[in-house]
């Protein structure tokens, strides 16, 4: 990577404000740090503008377009973390599926897995810098443009929401296709997930070599399975990563950045991710946040929570909705955020409230009158 470009890892810009990786560390903050899930979205004006003449994928593939919508939304709010501008889709890519993203509908595999045979399709040693290394590119760009202004945060997809999406060749409500293959074929569901396993750590690995400063694992679907078939074909692989990773960034001498683990939906392993080797575990907007602390036993930080839509509020009420969210949370150990992405159709004024609440409120909370 550093021999095709000028811009190279070891160069980065000093970090201005580390006040998201304190925080996400267990240290001790002056004021609760915020980003959004999607933050880098549709609801701006001027991502829509950048994206309008170009594929979804050619842009992920693009480290100059990356960079760019990274940035935008730190041009216009002051959020404490930037998150990578790509797709977890682009890890079965790498595996050898064409994904496109069909307008109206969303990705979709025009050949996706249907049957166990089908497994030998897919590539089983995955070159990653080879594959994924325009992903590493964009993330070194992006470090040296973000000027150290806040750190810059890399993610993957989560094996089983990758699997789900390659055997439902796109979105579903039910997951039944994929959930099926657990139920039918367990032993060729934990080969696939081990073999996308292998391919996230080196990814992961790859994107802190890169620059990413924090890493964030997206297990979108957990809310699909149940606590069985979670604790069977999810949890040992989402342990599995957070310590394969640490272990690599070690012997490559490489820092040990935070990492997030974001399972939607899944209430009921709240106390397993805890102890699941992430410094900070993601909650979604149906969990409270006194009893995700409660259940957790203030050994992580949290991320979250707030629902998305309470972004359709008027200004006023996003700042109660606010403060009522970090007084649930308490003063340390957290980290705001929506409870998902934000939504295409919102207003980019209401995000600027909440990002705004979130620095008023959790500062006078730590100094109230």
């Amino acid at each position: 990577m550093e021999g095709n470009s000028p811009l190279r890892p070891q160069d980065f810009p000093a970090l201005k404000n580390d006040t998201f990786l304190r925080a996400a560390r267990g240290e001790e903050t002056e004021y609760t740090p915020v980003w959004c899930m999607r933050q880098a979205g549709r609801y701006l004006p001027e991502f829509r503008e950048t994206r309008a003449a170009q594929d979804f994928f050619a842009t992920c593939r693009s480290p100059k377009m990356c960079c760019e919508l990274t940035l935008q939304p730190l041009r216009r709010f002051p959020l404490d973390a930037a998150i990578i501008f790509s797709d977890i889709l682009v890890v079965p890519q790498a595996l050898g599926m064409e994904v496109v993203m069909v307008p109206g509908k969303g990705p979709t595999f025009p050949e996706p897995l249907k049957e166990v045979e089908d497994l030998l399709k897919l590539r089983q040693k995955v070159d990653v810098s080879e594959e994924l290394g325009y992903v590493f590119q964009a993330i070194t760009l992006t470090r040296h443009s973000l000027e150290g202004k806040v750190p810059l945060i890399g993610f993957s997809g989560a094996p089983w929401t990758l699997m789900s999406y390659m055997i439902e060749g796109g979105g579903s409500n039910t997951m039944a296709k994929a959930k099926r293959w657990l139920y039918r074929h367990p032993e060729a569901s934990h080969r696939l997930l081990q073999l996308l396993r292998d391919v996230i750590v080196e990814y992961l690995v790859g994107q802190v070599a890169a620059g990413a400063q924090a890493l964030q694992l997206f297990e979108s679907h957990a809310g699909h399975l149940g606590p069985e078939q979670f604790r069977e074909f999810a949890l040992p692989y989402i342990r599995a990563i957070a310590k394969h990773v640490k272990n690599k960034l070690q012997a490559e001498a490489l820092p040990l950045v935070p990492m997030i683990v974001f399972a939607k939906d899944a209430h009921y392993a709240l106390e397993e991710l805890a102890q699941a080797g992430y410094e900070v575990i993601g909650l979604d907007w149906t969990i409270q946040p006194q009893a995700a602390r409660e259940r957790t036993g203030h050994r992580v930080t949290l991320q979250g929570n707030l629902d998305p839509c309470a972004l359709y509020a008027p200004k006023e009420k996003i700042g109660e909705l606010v403060k009522r969210m970090l007084e649930g949370f308490g003063t340390q150990r957290h980290i705001a955020n929506l409870g998902h992405g934000l939504y295409p159709d919102m207003s980019p004024e209401h995000v600027g409230a909440f990002v705004e609440a979130v620095h008023t409120h959790s500062r006078h909370l730590r100094t109230p009158d």
